[in-house]
């Protein structure tokens, strides 16, 4: 079970938006690099990044950030926001991502999708976010007509590393995790599913390690990082017990 701190980059700097809106945004360092080097020395093994202004523009914007917190650490990064096309891909993993994500493209070109899970096996997840249970895309700006499992199983046996399965309604909010969805999501496909989205306080870690959150691949963590409502040593020592 993988507790993965979140790094969301606008305009150079890490922040944490309020359900999505680009215009309710908390600068919590002007560094990702730092924070990034801050997340290692606390023990975490993965990070998940996420190039907002990339999101909605449809291509990178905060690459010379993400390629700071690359130099920064020395344990595997995701990052998702703006990658669009197979050779945005083969560019983030040979510099050095291990996962890249891709959202809005999972919904338009599934097929390229398939394509690059091909091409790069266990690199390629899939971002699906879900406002009321329908993908949302272009950064969350629109909401399709796709339901979040139709889309997941889409992806079934294209081997497709990872899905990680926000649920907009809860994102940066404190809300807590929308268990039910979450879970059903994960019961519904072979691919390993990441929860996040609201991730609120040491409750929702207690949840994580209930036995039937354990379907989870992990889960993403960022504001409540952040405020310190999470203790992250004591997140990763509750974690590290579950088989």
């Amino acid at each position: 079970m993988i507790l993965f701190p979140a790094i969301d980059l606008k305009d150079g700097q890490c922040v944490r938006l309020k359900l999505g809106d680009m215009a309710q945004a908390t600068v919590f360092n002007d560094s990702p690099a730092d924070q990034a080097r801050a997340f290692q020395a606390q023990g975490f093994e993965y990070l998940h990044v996420v190039d907002l202004n990339g999101a909605f523009a449809g291509q990178s914007v905060n690459g010379a950030a993400v390629e700071a917190i690359l130099d920064a650490v020395d344990f595997p990064v995701q990052l998702g926001g703006g990658i669009r096309t197979l050779a945005h891909v083969e560019s983030w993993l040979g510099k050095g991502l291990a996962r890249v994500i891709l959202g809005t493209v999972a919904v338009r070109d599934p097929e390229l999708v398939k394509a690059a899970a091909r091409r790069f096996p266990g690199q390629v997840a899939v971002g699906i976010d879900a406002r009321a249970g329908m993908v949302a895309v272009e950064g969350w700006a629109e909401t399709s007509e796709l339901s979040v499992i139709e889309l997941a199983k889409r992806f079934e046996g294209a081997g497709v590393a990872a899905i990680i399965y926000t649920d907009i309604d809860r994102d940066g909010v404190l809300a807590g995790i929308n268990w039910d969805a979450t879970l059903e999501l994960a019961r519904s496909t072979t691919i390993p599913v990441i929860a996040s989205g609201g991730l609120a306080s040491m409750a929702d870690i207690e949840r994580l390690t209930q036995p039937d959150a354990r379907v989870l691949e992990g889960a993403i963590s960022g504001r409540a990082l952040y405020d310190g409502r999470i203790d992250s040593r004591e997140a990763l020592a509750l974690l590290r017990q579950v088989a």
